[in-house]
């Protein structure tokens, strides 16, 4: 039997990574492996990796704050985009890019 509110658990999961970040729906759609319905349906049990993913960003959140995370995401740095590494679901380089953003914060540098 399905549990509504774990269901609708999920869904607000997935609607606050996609906030955090600064997702279009079809990124979100894309990191999670799943169709848009079930996103918008919060039958996301299958998802385990939502609850890893929401953890890593809350805290890099909480750590450099929301404007520069969802900067962040979409700027490239010595291991690519993160946004890059969320679409190809190589949830491991997005863990290792969000602890040097945690460890080092968010570091522009010029060329040249």
């Amino acid at each position: 039997m399905i549990d509504p509110e774990r269901v609708n658990s999920r869904g607000a999961d997935a609607s606050r990574l996609l906030e955090r970040l600064g997702l279009t729906e079809d990124e979100l759609c894309a990191v999670l492996d799943a169709d848009p319905l079930t996103v918008l349906s919060g039958r996301l049990e299958h998802r385990p990796e939502l609850p890893i993913l929401l953890a890593l960003v809350d805290e890099a959140d909480a750590r450099v704050g929301g404007t520069v995370l969802r900067r962040w995401v979409r700027a490239a740095g010595p291991r690519g985009r993160p946004i890059d590494a969320l679409a190809r679901r190589d949830f491991a380089a997005f863990e290792d890019q969000v602890a040097a953003l945690t460890e080092r914060g968010f570091i522009l540098r010029a060329d040249g």
